[in-house]
């Protein structure tokens, strides 16, 4: 069979992530940034939501929060997938507990597919106002 790596078509932020009965997702809380008054903080969860399409075959992808320096503050297992033809999709749903900031700071989520780099994008953790 014919490999086509596939397109993200979005990768979201959110407090949390519910399905209803007739198999759609509800998104609950969509973020792009994380206040808080004091620090170091604990977020308490931090959903991923990413959904691949337009590819053929199988692959690996794993979602991982980094800070500035690069070092890795949370990483999800490694989720196996495979799209059959072009008009699959898939989603991939990461949950991280309890994340640790230690300073406000530009952090950043990043997505891997067969541990090459699709996206990177900023998640800011900043000293909120009362």
């Amino acid at each position: 069979m014919e490999t086509i790596a596939p397109s993200l078509l979005y990768s979201v932020m959110c407090d949390d992530v519910r399905r209803e009965d007739n198999g759609k997702f509800i998104l609950i809380g969509l973020f792009e940034a994380i206040g808080a008054k004091a620090f170091p903080v604990i977020h308490p969860t931090l959903y991923v939501v990413n959904c691949w399409c337009s590819g053929l075959g199988s692959f690996k992808q794993h979602t991982r929060i980094i800070n500035k320096d690069s070092s890795v503050l949370a990483e999800d297992s490694e989720t196996q997938f495979s799209l059959n033809n072009l008009k699959s999709k898939y989603k991939v749903i990461a949950r991280f507990n309890n994340l640790k900031f230690e300073k406000p700071d530009e952090y950043a989520v990043e997505i891997m597919l067969n541990n090459d780099l699709k996206i990177r994008y900023p998640l800011l953790v900043e000293k909120a106002e009362k």
